[in-house]
């Protein structure tokens, strides 16, 4: 399946300065399938190594000479690994003691040579025992796919082009059918192996299972790395569904047990965090650029990485979200607000908060920081496309910043003097290009 990311590799392949990659996310959304796919597509020869499956790397880092550590490989796999038409690929590399702190060797001695290493964002940056080639390497960061990724999964090219090419009338004309198919991503999500799934027998009942194993893959995930915080990381993730159906969805320590503090649950919080499997939107008390300076770190809202993994987590129904327009406007939205959040988070060298006034309702969904812009948001999932907060966001509150705001609804494509209103289905189209 094609996956927006290939191009990045691409950009990274053909740097004279190259450094070794690693590539960062959450586990199961598909980072061994692109590095080896890309490996036999743009290599001559590729060599994978599987750092918890494969018993030579239990000494093969053992004294960080690079030059050694590639004569074996050649050895083991009867290769030849030869720098611009070899890419050597080390899968878990979270697994093997001192494998990470090899990069910095093979920046520095063989800096030739394409290495590129996958794994989770837990795996590498919380390894306390071992010291990271900070400035050594460079990072990429990988999501579950997108919704054009899905439509080009789906076949559907042609209605994939009019969502690139931002034609409001054509996408009006074929509004029922880009509907239908967001239907299907709202329940399916964004994880390679359900999408394949869905596409491969379109059984409902089959996606939910594989969406369940990916989750229990998780819950193991949780109780292998984190045995002193497994129960406290448990109840902030069963939580999440529940924290994002209230209308005020910033997240509630209160909920998990009585009396429950931030500090009893900071560390299980960002266990889940560096692993990719949340993400933390926080709010914002001013929307000057850089947003950071003005992040207030003790409200913010928990979403979940993929909206299929919230849809099962959630036992929804799927003839709910496949049906009818039921999958917009249950849990107060959070199914379109968690969809529009993935599709921020997948903008590179982007920062996503969320705006509220003190003493007051008025809020905006998020607050996106490009390099250049600031962006308020707003997300409406029922007929009720009314945007008071937006209103008074962009013509009153912040009238001389000259905001002009952004509203993803089930409505068809408008321009307004303070706001564009864009459909659901094209919010990827429209982020990429801020």
């Amino acid at each position: 399946m094609y996956r927006n990311i290939y191009k990045e590799l691409l950009n990274w392949k053909n740097r004279p300065d190259h450094k070794p990659l690693i590539l960062l996310g959450a586990r199961q959304v598909g980072k061994t399938y692109i590095l080896q796919d890309f490996g036999k597509r743009e290599f001559e020869n590729m060599v994978y190594v599987n750092c918890q499956r494969n018993s030579i790397c239990e000494q093969l880092f053992r004294d960080l000479d690079v030059k050694r550590i590639v004569t074996e490989l050649e050895r083991y796999f009867d290769t030849d690994i030869v720098a611009g038409k070899t890419l050597l690929i080390f899968d878990e590399i979270q697994e093997a003691k001192n494998a990470i702190t090899s990069l910095k060797y093979f920046c520095e001695e063989m800096n030739s040579l394409h290495v590129a290493v996958a794994g989770s964002l837990l795996g590498i940056q919380l390894r306390e025992e071992e010291s990271f080639p900070v400035g050594k390497v460079h990072t990429i960061k990988m999501y579950p796919m997108t919704f054009n990724e899905y439509l080009m999964a789906c076949g559907q090219q042609r209605l994939l082009e009019v969502l690139e090419n931002k034609d409001w009338e054509s996408m009006e004309l074929h509004n029922e059918k880009l509907t239908e198919l967001l239907r299907q991503y709202f329940f399916v999500g964004g994880m390679p192996e359900a999408v394949s799934k869905y596409i491969e027998t379109g059984n409902v009942r089959e996606v939910r299972e594989v969406q369940r194993e990916i989750l229990e893959t998780y819950s193991h995930d949780m109780a292998k790395h984190s045995k002193t915080q497994i129960q406290r990381i448990h109840q902030v993730w069963q939580s999440i569904p529940a924290q994002l159906s209230r209308e005020n969805k910033k997240f509630f320590y209160g909920s998990l047990r009585k009396g429950a503090r931030a500090k009893d649950f900071e560390l299980a919080l960002q266990w889940l965090v560096d692993a990719g499997l949340v993400y933390r939107v926080e709010r914002c008390k001013k929307p000057v650029h850089p947003l950071k300076f003005y992040a207030d770190d003790s409200a913010f809202k928990l979403y979940l990485l993929d909206c299929g993994l919230l849809a099962c987590m959630s036992e929804a129904n799927p003839n709910m979200l496949l049906l009818n327009d039921n999958a917009f406007v249950e849990f107060k939205g959070a199914f379109a607000e968690n969809f529009v959040l993935q599709h921020l988070k997948a903008v590179p060298d982007s920062l996503t908060f969320y705006y509220s006034k003190d003493n007051s309702t008025m809020e905006i969904d998020f607050l996106f920081q490009t390099e250049e812009h600031i962006v308020p948001i707003e997300v409406k999932a029922a007929e009720n496309v009314a945007s008071r907060s937006l209103y008074l966001f962009v013509n009153e509150d912040f009238k001389e910043q000259g905001f002009t705001g952004l509203r993803f609804s089930l409505k068809p494509y408008i321009k307004q003097s303070w706001m564009e209103n864009v459909p659901l289905y094209a919010v990827e189209s429209v982020v990429q290009r801020l």
